[in-house]
């Protein structure tokens, strides 16, 4: 199964315990597959980076390497209308229609206001692991 992780998602699941770690441990032993965009992981390192500075301890040394070689990349597609209130979100559409893929992991409210656009549907982390791995 291809999802796309919302970048807090990701964050969460390296830094925190709860859902977003429950995801990243499926993904690890590849119950799932990521799909991201280079846009995606260049997202994914800024962010990570400067949350790391506040959690010495966690050693993401390998998290991108671990992330570049077992994602799926695919080429963003061009969006020809805002999709988001908030548009570095549209980023996350414009990699699952170009992956066809169908689900989003996210919390942000931005993106699951538009679940069931083009068919991608945006769930909260909690919600698709009860639907797919409870």
């Amino acid at each position: 199964m291809n999802v796309i992780l919302d970048t807090n998602v990701l964050v969460s699941g390296v830094f925190f315990k709860g859902p977003p770690y429950r995801i990243f441990q499926i993904w690890k032993k590849g119950h799932i597959d990521i799909v991201i965009s280079h846009e995606i992981l260049e997202e994914y390192r800024r962010v990570i980076q400067d949350v790391s500075t506040q959690f010495p301890h966690i050693d993401i040394s390998n998290l991108f390497e671990m992330i570049t070689l077992k994602a799926h990349f695919t080429l963003s597609l061009a969006l020809h209308l805002q999709i988001c209130n908030d548009p570095d979100d549209d980023r996350f559409f414009s990699a699952a229609l170009a992956s066809k893929t169908s689900i989003i992991i996210s919390g942000d409210k931005h993106l699951l206001d538009k679940s069931g656009f083009s068919g991608i549907t945006v769930l909260k982390p909690r919600k698709f692991l009860d639907l797919y791995f409870s």
